[in-house]
């Protein structure tokens, strides 16, 4: 998984930090018991994942090649050589 640079581009840093708000501002408005400032702060969470599907779409997202998985490439097989063997 640390290969694959999953959510390192500008419409998920993006999307993510809005939402981050988002939840930010719901949390603080249920503490304080106001159901129209909750909802408000749950809009804003969903304009994060709509901004940044509008920046994936606008090309600051992964590339859609970058989402297959890559399998690792076989090693050449190494003989070791017999002990006492010089070279």
């Amino acid at each position: 998984m640390a290969g694959s640079s999953h959510g390192h581009t500008p419409a998920a840093w993006t999307g993510v930090t809005i939402a981050f708000i988002g939840f930010c501002v719901a949390g603080a408005f249920m503490v304080m018991a106001q159901p129209l400032g909750f909802w408000a702060g749950m809009a804003i969470v969903v304009l994060g994942g709509v901004v940044g599907m509008i920046m994936r779409a606008m090309g600051l997202g992964m590339p859609k090649d970058a989402h297959a998985v890559r399998q690792p490439q076989p090693r050449a097989a190494v003989t070791p050589e017999p002990a006492g063997a010089e070279g």
